[in-house]
């Protein structure tokens, strides 16, 4: 295959110079598709993207954009122009939306990025007719577009939001599984989640680019798998900043995850470990008392006297390291694949 250079390039860009000109690439088509919603959804579907307040005022602080930056960088990577996947980014950027909506209702999580979930401002109603509006719309566009593989995009954006739906119902399910004994969440179980919850849709992202693009098989199915362990590293990272983020990047309270005790990788592997901080943190675990602000912060540190920090860290290491070696297995745009490259510090090594 003759590798294209796609135009518009600056060489060696930094990432947020990439995912500025992905989203500047891929943002009229979104925001075309966002105004054939009914206003009311319309208004909502603006709001979780980041274009406007509970009011209607425009605001100017829209998410990074990682899964639509991903597809068409991963359309480039394949050697086509990034506007050949545009399509697939708007759906992908769709769907990933969809799914904030009603992850944030199952939850019961108030706040993203410093400001009311859509359920908190709108009502949990709205928000789920939200969130089905944009799945509609994300199917709509990707299969009228006019590529000659829009067939072939839309059957992998099916099998990835089946595998999501499978990630969130053990993600949900793990929820009312005790944390020590025979029935406790292992490492293994966890990977199989992150992998469907957050890793399919990546890899689908990845993948409706190469798709689009035209690219063979084995190309298709690296950049895909490159994107799925990206989405298991980024859910790692997740669970850390869920921890010990800190809220001002994070928009959502400090120790939320250990507040609503989600098996997250951290704490698996804190409790798989041995010696008397473990013992310490099964203790104050499976006490019948809720944790307060203070048993909030005993926790944090017994996860990181056990090692679930450093685990955790090294869990989303891994992963990378699998993802630089999928771009390495398969020829590429050297220049699109740099980029990717370039996004992969930016992504995982995210402040806590």
């Amino acid at each position: 295959m003759t590798m294209a250079t796609p135009a518009q390039r600056t060489p060696r860009s930094t990432a947020p110079q990439i995912l500025d000109r992905c989203r500047e690439l891929v943002h009229p088509a979104l925001t075309a598709a966002i105004g054939r919603l009914h206003p009311w959804p319309g208004e909502m579907a603006a709001y979780a993207l980041g274009w406007s307040e509970a009011d209607g005022k425009p605001v100017g602080s829209p998410g990074k954009g990682v899964r639509q930056a991903l597809t068409v960088l991963c359309a480039e990577a394949a050697g086509a122009p990034g506007e050949t996947a545009i399509a697939g980014a708007v759906a992908v950027e769709l769907i990933h939306t969809f799914t904030l909506l009603h992850d944030d209702i199952m939850d019961g999580d108030e706040t993203r990025r410093q400001r009311e979930t859509v359920w908190k401002a709108y009502g949990t109603g709205p928000a789920v007719l939200t969130g089905d509006a944009l799945f509609a719309l994300a199917v709509e566009t990707l299969a009228d577009s006019p590529n000659a593989h829009s067939g072939t995009a839309v059957r992998h954006l099916a099998r990835a939001l089946n595998d999501l739906v499978r990630g969130q119902a053990e993600d949900l399910l793990f929820e009312a599984r005790p944390w020590t004994g025979p029935e406790a969440v292992r490492p293994e179980e966890y990977r199989s989640m992150a992998d469907r919850k957050t890793g399919a849709l990546l890899g689908c992202a990845a993948a409706l680019g190469a798709v689009l693009a035209g690219a063979p098989s084995p190309t298709v199915d690296a950049l895909t798998r490159a994107g799925r362990h990206l989405g298991m590293a980024f859910q790692t990272v997740d669970d850390l900043l869920g921890i010990w983020g800190d809220p001002e990047a994070t928009g959502k309270p400090v120790h939320n995850d250990l507040r609503r005790m989600k098996k997250t990788y951290p704490v698996i592997a804190a409790l798989a470990a041995k010696g008397p901080a473990t013992r310490s943190l099964t203790a104050l675990l499976t006490s019948p008392h809720p944790l307060d602000d203070a048993a909030l912060r005993h926790a944090a540190v017994l996860i990181e006297e056990a090692g679930g920090r450093s685990a955790a860290l090294a869990e989303a290491r891994r992963h990378v390291g699998i993802v630089l070696g999928c771009l390495d297995s398969v020829r590429l745009s050297p220049d699109a694949a740099e980029d990717i490259r370039t996004l992969l510090p930016f992504l995982v090594d995210r402040r806590m």
